[in-house]
C-alpha cells in the first residue's frame, strides 16, 4: 500500500465547512485508490504560480515526506504541469492532484471496452492543455540539438488530438447503440429508472434492496463505475432500474465530458432517483444536490426527478424535518427511506409509479377464438390487464402506452371488418 500526504490550499475568506468537506473527500478518494494517508497539510493563501502553495510550505513538505516515509503527495487543488514538476523536484517523490487520483481509480476499475475508452479519453483531455509544458519539461535534460522542440511539441499535441477524435467516434457509436436499445425497451413496454447522486449516498445499497440482489457494495467512492441494470415490477409496470457512477464535487468539464456515455444512462432515463445521504448536515446535502443538478440539469429535458433521502435511520424526525426545510426546491418529489432496513420503500415505489410515463386505460372487444386469446396474452405482456369478460366475445379492460392501445384497436377493427365480410 502506497503512503501519501494530502495537501489542500484554501482560498482566503473561503467557506470553512466546505474546505473541511473537500479534505474529507480527498481522504476518501485516497483510500479508494488504496493509499495509506500518513499526513495532511492545509494552507490558506492565494495561488502560487510555481508551487500552488507557498515555496516555504513546499520545503516543509519535503521534510515531512522524508520523516513519514511517504511515497507521494496528493493535492486537492488542480495542478499545472509546472507546479507538479517543481514540487516533485523539491520533495523527490510522485506528485498528483485529485483529478489524476480519480483517473487512477477509474483505470483500476475499468473492465469493459467502453470504460477503458472513457478513462483514456479523460486522461488525454487532462493532458492536452499541458502538452507543450510536458514536452518542455521532459526535454530539460536532453542534449542540445536533439530535434526541433517546436516540431516535437506540435507532433505530440497533434497525436493527442487525433487519439481524442478516434475515441470520441467509438464512444459515439456506443451512444447510438444505447439510444437504440432505449427505443427497443420502450417498444417492449419497459420504463427506465436511473439511480443518480453523489458518491457514497447509498445508491448501490438501495439498488440491491429494491431488486433483491447482491451487487458489490463497499464503503468507498466509485464502487459503481459501470452502470448495472436489473428488472423491477412496480404495480404491474415493468421497470429497468439502473445504478450509475456517483457524482463528485468540482468535477471538471473535461471529466464529465469523457464519461458522458456512462452519464447518458441517467440522461436517457424516464425517471431519475436522485439519492442523497440524509444523515449529513443540511449544508452538505444542499451543496451535493446543487452538484448533482449541475451535472445533468440541462441534459434531462423535463424528466421527473424523485429526491430519495436515504439513511434516515441515522437521524431523528426533527433533524429530518430541518433537512427537508433546508433543501427546498432542490429536492423535487422528496421521499425518505433507509436502504439498510427497508423503511419507506412502499412510498418510494408508489412515487416511482406516479412519475412513470403515463399509460391510458381502454377496452377492446376480441373474437372468442384462438386468435383472440393470443391477443389477450399479448396484452398481458405489453400492458396491465384489469379485467376480462368472456361472453360471445372477449372484452378486455386494460392499461397500456399509446402505441399498444392503437395496435389493439386496429386489431379490433380488422377483426370486425373480417367478420362483417363473411
Amino acid at each position: 500500500m502506497k503512503r501519501a500526504i494530502l495537501i489542500q490550499r484554501n482560498e482566503p475568506k473561503s467557506d470553512e465547512s466546505k474546505n473541511i468537506r473537500k479534505l474529507i473527500e480527498l481522504q476518501d478518494l485516497a483510500r479508494s485508490a488504496n493509499y495509506k494517508v500518513v499526513g495532511d497539510v492545509t494552507q490558506t493563501r492565494g495561488t502560487d504560480r510555481k508551487y500552488q502553495i507557498g515555496r516555504g510550505k513546499v520545503e516543509e513538505l519535503a521534510l515531512m515526506v522524508e520523516e513519514l516515509g511517504a511515497d507521494g503527495i496528493i493535492f486537492s487543488n488542480q495542478l499545472s504541469t509546472t507546479q507538479i514538476y517543481n514540487i516533485s523536484e523539491t520533495c523527490k517523490c510522485e506528485v498528483i492532484d485529485k483529478f489524476q487520483l480519480i483517473l487512477e481509480i477509474f483505470a483500476e476499475r475499468a473492465t469493459t471496452k467502453r470504460a477503458k475508452l472513457q478513462v483514456e479519453l479523460a486522461k488525454l483531455q487532462y493532458e492536452l492543455p499541458k502538452a507543450k509544458a510536458i514536452v518542455s519539461l521532459l526535454k530539460k535534460e536532453e542534449r542540445p540539438g536533439f530535434m526541433g522542440l517546436g516540431s516535437y511539441e506540435d507532433s505530440y499535441e497533434q497525436d493527442i488530438k487525433s487519439r481524442i477524435s478516434r475515441i470520441r467516434k467509438e464512444l459515439a457509436s456506443v451512444q447510438k447503440d444505447n439510444e437504440s436499445l432505449r427505443v427497443k425497451r420502450h417498444e417492449r413496454g419497459l420504463s427506465i429508472v436511473a439511480l443518480a447522486g453523489y458518491t457514497s449516498a447509498g445508491k448501490s445499497t438501495l439498488f440491491n434492496a429494491l431488486v433483491d440482489e447482491d451487487v458489490h457494495v463497499e464503503d468507498m467512492l466509485f464502487t459503481t463505475l459501470l452502470p448495472i441494470t436489473r428488472a423491477l415490477n412496480i404495480r404491474e409496470r415493468r421497470v429497468l432500474l439502473t445504478d450509475t457512477v456517483g457524482f463528485i464535487e468540482d468535477l471538471p468539464h473535461w471529466m464529465v465530458d469523457a464519461f458522458r456515455s456512462t452519464l447518458n444512462e441517467i440522461f436517457l432515463a424516464d425517471v431519475i432517483l436522485l439519492v442523497v445521504d440524509a444523515s449529513e448536515s443540511p449544508d452538505i446535502i444542499r451543496q451535493k444536490l446543487v452538484t448533482s443538478h449541475d451535472t445533468f440539469w440541462e441534459q434531462i429535458e423535463g424528466v421527473p426527478i424523485i429526491t430519495v433521502l436515504n439513511k434516515v435511520d441515522r437521524i431523528t424526525e426533527d433533524e429530518l424535518q430541518k433537512r427537508l426545510e433546508n433543501v427546498g426546491y432542490l429536492a423535487p418529489n422528496p421521499v425518505t427511506v433507509s436502504a439498510k432496513n427497508g423503511l419507506g420503500f412502499d412510498e418510494l415505489k408508489m412515487e416511482i409509479y406516479r412519475q412513470l410515463p403515463k399509460w391510458k386505460r381502454d377496452t377492446v372487444s376480441l373474437p372468442m377464438s384462438e386468435y383472440g386469446m393470443s391477443i389477450v396474452s399479448w396484452l398481458f405482456d405489453e400492458g396491465i390487464v384489469h379485467n376480462i369478460n368472456y361472453k360471445d366475445r372477449i372484452i378486455v379492460d386494460f392499461e397500456a402506452r399509446d402505441e399498444i392501445i392503437k395496435k389493439a384497436r386496429g386489431i379490433e377493427v380488422k377483426q370486425d371488418l373480417k367478420h362483417s365480410s363473411t
